[in-house]
């Protein structure tokens, strides 16, 4: 997110209002009436004194300042324009199942340990960010899969949809021939030099109507290479759970069925990973960042938010007391 002002040179402007406040200043007020000598207003209390002429005027160099800035358009842009892209379209299938709350030692973010949801999160987080040329689709499953995000160069927004992931919002299981099929649904259309589709799990297929090596079919039948990702420790690792609003750990054995990843990746021409680690996950990023690229004329919508308002209004505001305090309180004699 930026600021923006469509038409910043109407600021120059503003230079202009003490030039002109110190003219008008200079030429000083016209008198309300005229008086032969100043002996017939000495009885006058302390006229010197009432400055609600000053106040009424700076409240009217005010509101003049304020709609300048309103000429200039201030705008706020929630994302930046791109007018050309790589040719190559990712889509990221992530494993929501209740299982990826499990901590593994090789996890830890800021000196924290962190479950696989959380490590998954920042990986990916980072991975988008280094990749701004890429269009790039989010999947997310547990029991059943979802399309949490199109393929989008708005990565502001591609991140934002990451965020709000959560375990528990989907029914559990881990359906990973489903998810394969959602994520190579929303690339079978796309004309792009690669299609790439990365899918991150902690567990064995349980949930879904399509196999994962149905899915792997026709993934390669559509040329989209898949990498596949065990995440995960080897043995057994603690996985928090909730007794009576005591948090407590058990270990839960690591079950991955990574003959079915392998084969996966194998079908679709990609390649398997085990990822006890961030730094087994970032090589990933390598892997991608050698495949031939192409550049592909592309247009990135921009959302814009008009800000002129937030000047205009209390301009409006303060002209309006202005006017009501001259003519009332403050009013001057003809």
């Amino acid at each position: 997110m930026r600021f923006h002002l469509a038409y910043p040179w109407f600021l120059l402007l503003l230079l202009l209002l003490p030039v002109l406040a110190w003219w008008k200043g200079k030429r000083g007020q016209q008198s309300a009436f005229l008086y032969s000598s100043v002996q017939l207003v000495k009885a006058v209390p302390d006229m010197s004194k009432w400055n609600s002429g000053k106040i009424l005027r700076t409240m009217r160099w005010i509101t003049l300042a304020l709609f300048i800035v309103g000429l200039s358009r201030p705008q706020r842009i929630e994302s930046e324009v791109a007018v050309r892209a790589s040719g190559v379209d990712i889509v990221v299938a992530l494993d929501l199942s209740g299982t990826m709350a499990t901590e593994d030692n090789g996890f830890v973010l800021k000196g924290k340990q962190v479950n696989r949801l959380e490590m998954a999160r920042d990986v990916l987080e980072k991975f988008i960010r280094k990749r701004p040329n890429d269009r790039i689709g989010l999947v997310a499953f547990a029991g059943r899969a979802y399309t949490a995000a199109p393929l989008t160069l708005d990565h502001d927004f591609l991140l934002q949809n990451l965020e709000r992931l959560n375990l528990g919002t989907i029914e559990d299981g881990t359906a990973i021939g489903s998810a394969l099929a959602t994520a190579v649904n929303r690339l079978r259309d796309v004309q792009s030099k690669s299609k790439i589709i990365i899918l991150m799990t902690d567990g064995q297929n349980n949930a879904g109507s399509v196999t994962p090596l149905a899915a792997a079919d026709a993934a390669a039948a559509l040329a989209v290479k898949t990498y596949t990702i065990g995440v995960g420790s080897r043995g057994v690792a603690r996985m928090p759970q909730n007794f009576f609003g005591q948090i407590i750990y058990r270990q839960v054995k690591v079950d991955i069925d990574e003959q079915v990843l392998q084969e996966i990746a194998r079908k679709t021409g990609g390649k398997y990973y085990r990822a006890d680690s961030a730094d087994t996950l970032r090589k990933i990023y390598e892997e991608i960042d050698r495949l031939e690229k192409t550049e592909v004329e592309t247009r990135k919508y921009v959302q814009v938010d008009e800000m002129f308002h937030w000047a205009v209004v209390p301009g409006f505001l303060l002209l309006l007391l202005e006017i009501l305090l001259g003519n009332t309180v403050w009013r001057r004699l003809p």
